[in-house]
């Protein structure tokens, strides 16, 4: 019976992701191991069940019969799993989260590794990268993004809380260069900016009633990575926007200098996605609930 379940499994992988590679990525097992299991699996029904070429495969009218059935049986099985799942008093099996680099180690993770010291049946396995994860395809439970949702009818979202943007320097900048009380003054100042690929980001701040204002301070110094922004900045070189997590405790210390103070900062609002199903595995609520109360300690201006 195993045996006939992963077959299965392997079969609807390689329909929804396209092709045998991409399903052996999502299972964790080599295109050949795929490409057996599923020959197996066409052997034992009896029928081909994907037209096969060099360049391309698609289902066969048994394939598609076969794959509709197939998806029917195991959301059964999932929310019988499911269903189980929620029963239990502990959450339990392997999490998989993707988060920003520097803002998932800062912010995310620790509240993750709270939430397994605190449910021993629990796995966490997180991967860092500032470019967004297809969750579907690349096989995670959970995302957290910064800025507006995707629109992406597989996914299921909620804000948990807002990244407040700053302009900061060190001190000893300010007292040589001078602190900038409007957002005019800052075109005469030496900035730090953040850029990948020669696209800088704009230093945005919220108007009234109106569109942001977007400004496009001139820098010899671009990064692709806030921490070195942030050093930059405590080192001296220049007024840099940061968010107020990162930057925090360098101005508790003194090591930076909020600088139009009175001026409103942007907002990025924060989310958790997830792929929509029909019921959510106890992990995952768990992870989104102890997200959801603890990311705004972090977001503290």
């Amino acid at each position: 019976m195993s045996e006939r379940l992963a077959g299965v499994a392997a079969f609807v992988e390689a329909v929804e992701a396209g092709g045998f590679a991409a399903a052996a990525a999502r299972l964790g097992q080599s295109r050949s191991t795929v490409g057996k299991t599923i020959a197996r699996l066409e052997a034992r029904l009896g029928v081909r069940l994907f037209h096969r070429s060099t360049r391309s495969q698609s289902l066969t009218n048994d394939g598609q019969l076969f794959y509709e059935r197939c998806v029917r049986a195991l959301a059964e099985l999932e929310a019988g799993e499911a269903a189980l799942e929620s029963g239990r008093a502990e959450p339990s099996g392997k999490l998989r989260v993707t988060a920003p680099v520097i803002f998932g180690r800062r912010c995310v993770a620790p509240i993750l590794l709270e939430l397994v010291r605190a449910h021993s049946g629990l796995e966490l396995e997180m991967a860092f990268s500032d470019r967004p994860a297809d969750l579907i395809e690349d096989g995670f439970d959970l995302a957290v993004r910064n800025g507006a949702l995707p629109d992406n009818s597989g996914l299921k979202g909620r804000r948990v809380a807002g990244q407040r943007m700053t302009v900061c320097a060190a001190p000893a900048y300010l007292d040589r260069a001078g602190r900038p009380g409007t957002l005019d003054d800052i075109a005469g100042q030496a900035c730090l900016v953040y850029g990948r690929s020669d696209r800088r980001r704009s230093w945005r701040f919220p108007v009234d009633g109106g569109p942001d204002l977007e400004l496009f301070p001139a820098s010899r110094v671009r990064f692709d990575d806030l921490e070195a922004l942030t050093d930059a900045a405590v080192a001296g070189l220049g007024l840099a926007w940061l968010p107020c997590w990162l930057v925090n405790d360098h101005v508790a210390a003194g090591r930076l200098e909020r600088v139009l103070k009175d001026r409103p900062g942007l907002v990025f609002d924060t989310h958790l996605i997830w792929p929509r199903a029909p019921h959510l595995p106890l992990r995952v609520r768990a992870a989104i609930d102890a997200l959801a109360a603890g990311l705004p300690r972090y977001m503290l201006a």
